[in-house]
């Protein structure tokens, strides 16, 4: 179908002060769907993860996961007319975000009283990792630690191994796909009301309502769910299992699932097996259950039994390069190239695929203050000589012109 339509966030405008993963993927996706979005950086470091890459350019692989489509604008924060050009900034955008440590925009002068004061349309979201009104409002906080304290880490790893964090930004991940909801919302409401609103994010509440069904059952019944490593808590075969090659992981808790993968692999017998023949049965006498499978998987490779189980819900562990190769990848256009004169970077698309209406075109992650004379001319209506003069007190950075 030929998309005519404008992305659906074109002409909202969000003035993003986020950095390394939560705010910056959170405003990512915002661009993708179609927002225009001013990173307001440091002049001399930018976000923290620009050079976080032992070699390469500066806009290490960390960084562009999660900058694509984004304008630069550098200004130094710590300048009262730096402060100011920030306001001024503010005042021409629908959202602001950030993820300073609370009390930090209170001292810019950029704190959402101030700022919702002179614009109540304004919608603006603090990202913190306890809440920017609580006790623990002035304690750092990053991924790891987070799940630490929610508990997640402990549900995490093997039975009989310590508590594991997960290998990737998991809470970052999810507050930033919170993020992007809430701000949704928001401009969903102030369409209704007139007003903005103030959004209050913190990284402990996404961990905990990420705990899901493993919080619930503690909820519930006071007693809390041990680690399982691969297996699943409360069904089997639910797990990895070895073949001749690589493991595979089979999640056919049920019993109709269970009765087909026992046909497919050549043996129907133990589906009525006393030992297995329910949920119940068969979580109790796992181990069992798994050595009987694993003596028919071993004896062919892990792309055997693949092609043989499509319809069941199973995979075998694939390396990064596998999986970046699969045909379910390419099939689903997930990997785009972006460049510029000086590189082109490979980058993962946006999840967001619309019958109607377009995601925006991808574009670079960009330099470090690349955009800083523009937006300040076209939003501001700063002239050239006044946009040199503020480069020349160090107050921002226009290196690209």
């Amino acid at each position: 179908m030929d998309k005519t339509h404008a992305p659906p966030l074109s002409g909202i405008r969000i003035l993003d002060f986020t950095r390394v993963i939560a705010g910056p993927l959170a405003t990512q996706q915002l661009a993708d769907l179609g927002a225009t979005i001013i990173k307001l950086e440091n002049p001399v470091t930018g976000d923290e993860v620009r050079g976080m890459s032992a070699v390469g350019p500066p806009r290490s692989p960390f960084f562009v996961a999660f900058n694509r489509s984004k304008q630069s604008v550098a200004i130094d924060l710590k300048t009262a007319r730096g402060q100011q050009l920030a306001r001024d900034l503010a005042a021409q955008c629908d959202v602001l975000v950030q993820n300073f440590r609370p009390g930090v925009m209170e001292r810019f002068g950029l704190d959402h009283a101030a700022l919702r004061a002179a614009d109540p349309r304004l919608i603006y979201v603090s990202v913190s990792a306890y809440g920017e009104h609580t006790a623990m409002r002035e304690r750092p906080g990053f991924d790891p630690v987070l799940q630490a304290e929610s508990g997640m880490m402990e549900l995490t790893g093997e039975a009989d191994g310590p508590p594991m964090r997960t290998g990737l930004s998991l809470i970052d991940t999810l507050t930033a796909a919170h993020l992007s909801t809430a701000v949704l919302a928001a401009i969903m409401s102030r369409a209704q009301t007139g007003y903005g609103d103030y959004i209050d994010l913190a990284l402990l509440d996404t961990a905990i309502a990420a705990l899901g069904n493993m919080g619930s059952t503690w909820l519930t019944t006071g007693t809390a769910p041990s680690r399982a490593g691969n297996n699943h808590i409360h069904s089997t075969p639910n797990g990895l299992f070895q073949t001749a090659t690589e493991p595979m992981y089979f999640a056919v808790g049920s019993d109709k699932l269970f009765g087909e993968l026992c046909r497919i692999i050549g043996v129907p017998r133990l589906a009525q097996d006393q030992r297995f023949e329910t949920v119940g049965m068969r979580h109790a006498n796992r181990d069992e259950l798994r050595g009987e499978i694993e003596a028919v998987l071993t004896q062919h490779s892990a792309n055997h039994w693949v092609a043989l189980t499509r319809h069941l819900p199973a995979g075998k562990v694939r390396t990064m390069d596998e999986a970046y190769a699969s045909p379910e990848v390419a099939e689903r256009k997930l990997v785009h190239e972006v460049g510029d004169e000086e590189e082109t970077f490979r980058v993962v698309r946006s999840p967001f695929q619309f019958a109607e209406t377009p995601v925006a075109d991808y574009r670079v992650p960009p330099k470090l203050g690349q955009d800083t004379r523009e937006v300040l001319t076209t939003w501001l209506n700063l002239e050239d000589e006044a946009i040199t003069a503020l480069q020349r007190d160090g107050i921002v950075h226009c290196p690209y012109e």
